[in-house]
């Protein structure tokens, strides 16, 4: 047995070989490097019980050998009594006839295969009940997000606290906690930023929700509950906020909640919490892969995530759901599609028909493309519907962007107003331009080499020819092409990448793959994504006349948002100018620590350079 004592907090930290438990106490009161025993005898401690379950084999460009890596099976708890605890554990695995019937079952049983588990308890003489547990949600919210060193969480779901004594050492605290873990397994605990840059960890669910969002999320419960219970149908909980106010962590935090506390045991004299039948889905392929991985990773079931029309063939009015939700519903269908021939021509209107209740997240300032748009009456109709319901929900609060009050107001009137005003210098949130792709290709770079900024990538407007299905005629990539730079857009390099090499990235989302800091990703790869820093090239779409910012539709390269839209009354109709506004706005909204941006007009960047002086 090893002791590790730092000033706060302790680890113990052990193999959990026979009679671990047994000599636990004993040890504890007599280990000299142990000053507090209390802390883990009396007060409530955080344990972890980890050991490996795959071996990966893959290839090393830097060495040019072959090499493997080790991933693990992780369960973390909180308790006040560590003994008891682990006992019953072991109990609950020895009754269990399989892994699927509880996870403590693979715990017993692998010694068999000569795999030995390990256990890291963490003491600390602040801890008290809500610390551990803000503790315990913290590190199941990282062990879910470690895709390299993590096979499977065996959680349930986590339990986040509200205000405490002394909650405003917790940061300090946590930051000490996982330091003292990468020094006990540096192949399993990873470093924290690189945890913080995964898609996984920014939507996640476990995530501490600011107070508007709990609100929102008790009222989606709440309506949810009230729904079931009396047998009500049709109903629609319309949550509408900008980029980056919350949705995507709203959505799957209460997602999360409804099904674990489905799954859950009441304890004496509490009430059941129903199980219900909830299905999460969004129409933009790489979230829907993150989403796919963070059920597969929370055990929630590979089943309960899907694109919006393969929910709609699955499930029928006899056959429905409890509860669908949606994220980014402004990228619902609202018109029949090569994929969807709905006699409703409208995916809402067919999801609804399909779930008890339905709760979309939408942002009108997102919608892309001619088969997402939305005709104000028909859009004001499902609005209202949920007003009626006393079902609409409006998130206010950025959360994405660590900027300023004046930054947001600069980019809202650089995209909504289309003027370029002064901009303030911000202090929290870094804006520059620059005068050539190529510097900021190098700036951008530059910060994806840094461990706190990994996640900085250039994306752009669809100016630019690009077919996911064929190859240039002239051979080569698909590429963004400025003069004598260039770089390939999203995918490009991917192309040409082996099997193997494919592997290993295949469970990650664009932005999360290495070599795509040497491509451009575009509104396809990163809506509804964050980025540490963003760099934006502003393609020929986007113009400067006259002291006004032009939208040039006839400069994109996007059929889908330049082609003509047949509306209700038959007539056809171009929104060209505003898919590309909204374009642009999800472009500059992307970067979480800096916005950086090159714009080929010659007269829109001198602007950006003079009049806003960044």
């Amino acid at each position: 047995m090893k002791f590790r004592h730092m000033a706060s907090p302790v680890f113990f930290t052990t193999a959990e070989d026979t009679g671990f438990l047994q000599d636990f106490q004993n040890r504890i009161l007599h280990d000299s490097r142990i000053k507090q025993p209390e802390t883990f005898l009396n007060y409530p401690i955080v344990y972890i019980h980890y050991w490996p379950s795959q071996t990966i084999s893959y290839f090393d460009k830097k060495t040019g050998l072959e090499k493997t890596s080790t991933k693990y099976d992780v369960y973390v708890g909180e308790s006040n009594d560590l003994i008891g605890r682990t006992n019953q554990h072991y109990d609950t695995g020895k009754k269990a006839a399989s892994e699927q019937e509880a996870w403590q079952y693979s715990l017993v049983n692998i010694k068999q295969n000569n795999i030995i588990p390990y256990i890291i308890v963490i003491g600390c003489e602040h801890f008290n009940k809500s610390f551990t547990l803000d503790v315990e949600n913290r590190l199941i919210e990282y062990v879910v997000a470690m895709q390299d060193s993590v096979r499977c969480s065996l959680n349930g779901r986590g339990n986040p606290q509200g205000a405490y004594y002394p909650y405003e050492e917790f940061d300090s605290v946590f930051s000490k906690i996982w330091t003292g873990l990468r020094k006990i397994n540096r192949n399993l605990f990873l470093p924290e930023t690189r945890i913080k840059d995964s898609a996984i960890f920014k939507a996640s669910p476990l995530k501490k929700l600011k107070p508007e969002q709990i609100e929102a999320k008790e009222l989606i419960i709440r309506k949810v509950c009230d729904a079931y219970e009396s047998g009500k149908e049709g109903q629609l909980i319309f949550v509408q906020g900008e980029a980056g106010t919350g949705k995507t962590v709203l959505t799957t935090s209460t997602f999360y909640e409804l099904i674990k506390r489905g799954e859950e045991t009441p304890l004496p004299g509490q009430p059941h919490f129903p199980k219900m039948k909830c299905h999460l889905m969004v129409n933009h392929d790489q979230q829907a892969h993150v989403y796919e991985q963070m059920a597969k990773r929370l055990n929630l079931g590979e089943d309960t995530v899907s694109r919006p029309t393969s929910f709609i063939n699955r499930f029928s009015k006899d056959n429905r759901v409890d509860v669908a939700f949606i994220d980014e519903g402004h990228l619902l269908w609202t018109q029949k599609h090569q994929a969807y021939s709905s006699d409703a021509a409208n995916q809402l209107v067919d999801i609804m028909e399909r779930a008890r209740v339905t709760v979309i997240m939408f942002d009108e300032y997102q919608v892309l493309t001619t088969e997402e748009y939305w005709e104000p009456a028909l859009l004001e109709k499902f609005k209202q519907l949920s007003i009626s319901q006393d079902n609409y929900i409006r998130l206010n609060h950025q959360l994405r962007m660590e900027c300023s009050l004046s930054t947001m107001v600069w980019i809202n009137d650089f995209v909504l107003n289309k003027r370029i005003t002064p901009f303030i210098p911000d202090s929290k949130y870094e804006v520059k331009s620059f005068d050539s792709p190529k510097l900021l290709h190098q700036a951008i770079t530059k910060l994806a080499s840094k461990e706190d900024s990994k996640l900085s990538r250039l994306v752009a407007t669809y100016d630019w020819e690009y077919n996911q299905k064929s190859t240039p005629a002239e051979g080569g990539s698909w590429a963004v092409h400025i003069g004598n730079w260039s770089l390939p857009w999203n995918y490009e390099i991917e192309r040409k990448m082996t099997l193997k090499e494919k592997r290993r990235i295949r469970s990650l989302a664009w932005a999360e793959q290495p070599q795509t800091i040497d491509e451009i990703g575009s509104t396809f790869t990163v809506q509804g994504f964050d980025l540490s820093y963003v760099g934006v090239i502003l393609g020929p779409s986007v113009q400067y006349r006259d002291g006004h910012v032009v939208f040039c539709p006839e400069n994109s390269k996007n059929a889908k948002a330049t082609r003509n839209r047949t509306l209700a009354d038959g007539s056809k109709v171009q929104f060209g100018e505003t898919f590309i506004r909204n374009e642009v706005k999800v472009l500059l909204t992307r970067g979480v620590k800096g916005l950086f941006i090159y714009a080929c007009d010659p007269a829109l960047r001198e602007a950006l350079k003079e009049i806003a002086k960044i």
